[in-house]
């Protein structure tokens, strides 16, 4: 790192950031996006479908929202138990940080927060807010692998976290027993 980073363009959200030969990109609010696992106690992951600009599609991914975009300072645990149920319109009993990390370390500094939340109650209809247009999946954890190659195979774009959600709900190796009660 050179020291001396050079901001080449800011946005509301976003800001282009140059540091010696690295141009990354930089969240202007917030501190990185908690991704959520949520598991229903029918033994679900809650999965997400939306429009995303970006990619020139409809993407599935797990809810996930920017940590402190609502209230600066905010954990990631509780933006995770605040997006599941604006995207979902369940409400988790708790939420548990499994990881953090870079999401994408080569483009921009922003960090992912994998939290894992249970105990679910429907409390509303979700959908998102602004627009968003989300659909909410619940998808058995046994046939999680299927359901995604399928909605692959249909055009949709499927969030890598996804994979990484299940690994961490215990059905992300093809040898996990589907009827551990995991």
């Amino acid at each position: 790192m050179s020291g001396a980073i050079e901001t080449l363009y800011r946005g509301r959200f976003l800001a282009l950031r140059r540091d010696g030969r690295w141009e990354y990109a930089e969240r202007t609010i917030g501190g990185g996006g908690a991704a959520v696992v949520a598991l229903t106690a029918a033994g679900e992951i809650v999965l997400v479908e939306q429009l995303r600009h970006p990619v020139g599609g409809r993407t599935i991914e797990l809810p996930a929202g920017i940590v402190g975009d609502d209230a600066f300072g905010e954990a990631p645990e509780t933006t995770a138990l605040r997006e599941l149920e604006e995207e979902t319109g369940f409400r988790a009993d708790t939420a548990e940080l499994l990881m953090s990390g870079p999401t994408a370390p080569g483009l921009t500094s922003e960090r992912t927060y994998m939290v894992l939340a249970r105990g679910l109650k429907r409390v509303g209809s979700g959908g998102g807010v602004d627009g968003e247009d989300i659909v909410t999946h619940l998808v058995p954890l046994h046939a999680a692998p299927d359901w995604l190659a399928a909605r692959a195979a249909e055009g949709l774009a499927v969030e890598p976290k996804v994979y990484a959600g299940l690994f961490f709900a215990g059905r992300g190796m093809p040898s996990a027993d589907p009827d551990s009660g995991r």
